[in-house]
């Protein structure tokens, strides 16, 4: 058993707490290795911003257990050698079982994510309600679910959007004790959310219902990318093929971090910000081969997209 407070890591408590009263929301972003990592961090500490480094099921099998482990532990003696010691949360990302959660609680998760949203309701508190029973023995917080957001990202997909329904969260809540609640008001996974032609919107009047059943609570927002025009139209420049690439606006995820939404998850974004500056280096220098090279400018990408986030779109920027 390794406890995340012996990795230097927090968990979401205070973190939570400073961000609703604060009308902001912490960045969750995903990583998978070294630059991904080195981004962030780099990222956060320049703008002195709290962070949530995410790790999905799938990225844990990727880069290893053990691997991201010493990884995250890395990441808190990389802030401090940067000069400023931000509050950095390790959390699983769409856990779907409690053997999955269990394991990285023990493995030094500071914060697991259940998301039994597409179970039956009764279901969905029974297995939230069980890994709750067991992080809290180790005080690590828990994210819950309620609704189905449609969409591909890692190894959670849909085909359908179920939103959310407010009539159903506080009973959710009070029941499976959970420290914090993903909703789905219109956001989706991957870089293809909306169809050509279409007005992407995300349904905050679902959000301030919620509100209003469970006032001050935290709330999560997940597959919030907004699909940079600029970036799909660099990939598809040098090669790539994202035709019909649309997002969330910036401007309305603003709206939302400035309410209870305190947790807004970005992936896909990081992705295309990478994807754009590897095509675009292995494009202009075809001779190159040095992995630093093209991975170099896609990790100085990656930086400059989280520092714009969280001084622009989350506002979390000189809250660490």
């Amino acid at each position: 058993m390794i406890h995340y407070k012996d990795l230097g890591l927090v968990n979401t408590k205070e973190m939570f707490k400073k961000a609703v009263t604060g009308g902001y929301a912490i960045p969750a972003y995903n990583f998978n290795n070294m630059e991904q990592l080195q981004a962030i961090i780099q990222a956060c500490v320049e703008t002195k911003s709290p962070v949530i480094l995410q790790v999905s099921a799938g990225a844990r099998k990727y880069a290893n257990q053990t691997l991201l482990r010493y990884m995250a532990e890395g990441a808190v003696a990389y802030a401090n050698e940067l000069g400023y010691n931000i509050p950095i949360v390790l959390h699983l990302d769409h856990g779907d079982s409690f053997d999955l959660c269990k394991s990285c609680i023990e493995s030094g998760f500071s914060s697991v994510m259940i998301d039994g949203s597409h179970h039956p309701y009764e279901e969905n508190v029974r297995l939230t309600s069980e890994v709750v029973k067991f992080a809290q023995k180790y005080d690590v917080t828990v994210e819950g679910e309620l609704g189905i957001l449609a969409g591909v990202e890692d190894e959670v997909s849909s085909d359908v959007h179920v939103f959310t329904q407010p009539d159903e969260v506080e009973d959710f809540v009070s029941r499976t004790g959970v420290d914090s609640l993903a909703i789905a008001i219109g956001t989706s996974h991957g870089a293809f959310k909306f169809k050509p032609g279409t007005d992407p919107k995300i349904r905050l009047d679902i959000l301030k219902e919620i509100e209003k059943r469970i006032p001050g609570f935290p709330i999560v927002l997940h597959g919030s990318s907004s699909v940079p025009h600029a970036l799909v139209e660099q990939i598809n420049n040098f090669g790539g093929n994202m035709a019909d690439a649309i997002g969330i606006p910036e401007e309305q995820l603003r709206e939302a971090a400035k309410s209870a939404v305190c947790k807004i998850n970005i992936d896909s974004d990081g992705r295309l910000a990478m994807t754009a500056a590897i095509r675009k280096a292995l494009s202009t220098s075809p001779e190159e081969f040095d992995p630093r090279k093209y991975l170099g400018p896609a990790r100085d990408a990656l930086k400059e997209l989280y520092m714009h986030k969280n001084i622009n779109v989350l506002g979390s920027a000189g809250k660490a």
